[in-house]
């Protein structure tokens, strides 16, 4: 046996999910009430939160020697200016 408040999430996820197009659709007809027009915002596409791996290996290790030695890195770079 499943008690119901177990249950209960699995029934809440459509709904959460149609929120936004039950938002449009009631704002939508208040503003048909006023004679405004109702245009619905544009919504970002969905996107990867992961970002891929950079695969410049000596870039990250410049990068990593900056952030342990700036000063070594500063003079070294200030060095190759110069020439």
């Amino acid at each position: 046996m499943v008690c119901i408040a177990c249950l209960l999430p699995l029934f809440l996820i459509p709904v959460v999910n149609a929120l936004p197009l039950l938002f449009d659709l009631i704002v939508g007809k208040i503003y048909r009430l006023f004679g405004w027009e109702y245009r619905k915002p544009a919504r970002v596409p969905a996107a990867c939160p992961y970002k891929p791996a950079s695969k410049n290996v000596d870039g990250l290790n410049a990068a990593t020697e900056s952030l342990v030695e700036p000063h070594k890195n500063s003079a070294t770079q200030s060095d190759k200016k110069e020439e």
